[in-house]
């Protein structure tokens, strides 16, 4: 298992298979899922068995576990991808269980991961990209020092769109 970064509260770090269950009942809580895209579990557990097959490929992008650093308890997930298939930009994403929102978690994620993008890899900038209700987000991606920029479509919905620059 490969540590991507680590914070005061936090362990960002690769799934183990034996994790899959975990990630799975993540998605069960309605709340959680009310700005994530739709998926189906089959849909969710290809996510995951992809995730785990390309930590042998990459350490520097992909689909990690977020983990409390104090009791190993798991938070939630997040993702660095290359944006809209451009190897220069990096896309931030995130998902954490409902017991955590409201305690900085989220932006101390974000802040990491926007490291990890910046020292690791040569990448231009960051960005990121929420519906346009998800405030709680948006707010976050503000808090990790990302700009609000004009709103992006993706597969025909109308998304905010957040960048920051190296």
């Amino acid at each position: 298992m490969h540590i991507i970064a680590q914070t005061p509260r936090l362990i960002i770090r690769e799934f183990l298979s034996e994790e899959l269950e975990t990630y799975l009942h993540h998605f069960t809580d309605e709340e959680v899922c009310l700005y994530l895209p739709q998926r189906t579990t089959d849909e969710r557990i290809n996510i995951f068995q992809t995730a785990l097959a390309n930590y042998a490929d990459s350490k520097l992008t992909g689909i990690w576990g977020i983990f409390n650093q104090e009791s190993g308890e798991f938070i939630g997930s997040c993702l660095l991808r290359p944006f809209d298939g451009d190897l220069k930009v990096l896309e931030v994403g995130y998902s954490m269980d409902k017991k955590y929102w409201g305690q900085g978690i989220a932006t101390e994620m974000a802040e990491a991961m926007i490291t990890h993008g910046f020292s690791n890899i040569d990448i231009d900038e960051t960005v990121a990209v929420t519906v346009l209700e998800n405030i709680g987000s948006q707010r976050v991606l503000e808090k990790a020092g990302l700009k609000r920029a004009d709103n992006f479509f993706r597969d025909g919905l109308e998304l905010a769109f957040f960048r920051k620059p190296r």
